[in-house]
């Protein structure tokens, strides 16, 4: 059973990384689809009640808000994997500036996710970590974290 969260700015690439990496194996966890943080929760349980394989698809900028997902994981015996978009800011604005509707996020509030982010290390819980990088306008480039402790 594998649980992966993703880490990342609005405009990191995140949900388009799941659409080309893990829409056909894993359930995607988004506040973006759910809209609260009761069916979130609710869709999580379901998962791990269900051994389902699922992405969590958010920002997650700080070790707090990664707990909310990681606690009850590792509970339920997951591995846990975590994709961590290092994303410039000034690319991530750049591809937030391309979207339209309620996908466009104002600039502040990309800016204050940024402030907020914190690295993801191995003591939060995971098996593996992922940093994932924008290659192109359509591609990135994984390079993996090993642990050294």
């Amino acid at each position: 059973m594998q649980g992966i969260i993703f880490c990342g700015i609005q405009g990191s690439g995140k949900s388009t990384f799941y659409k080309q990496h893990f829409f056909n194996t894993h359930i995607r966890i988004s506040m973006d689809l759910l809209r609260t943080r009761n069916r979130e929760r609710q869709m999580l349980d379901l998962c791990l009640r269900t051994s389902a394989r699922f992405v969590v698809d958010n920002t997650n900028p700080t070790r707090e808000e990664r707990h909310y997902y990681i606690a009850p994981a590792l509970a339920a015996r997951y591995e846990l994997v975590c994709y961590y978009f290092r994303t410039e800011l000034d690319v991530a604005l750049s591809r937030n500036s391309l979207r339209s509707g309620k996908e466009l996020i104002p600039e502040k509030g990309v800016k204050a996710t940024w402030k907020k982010m914190q690295i993801p290390a191995f003591d939060e819980g995971y098996g593996r970590i992922f940093h994932i990088n924008p290659a192109d306008h359509t591609g990135f480039q994984q390079i993996e974290i090993f642990n050294t402790l």
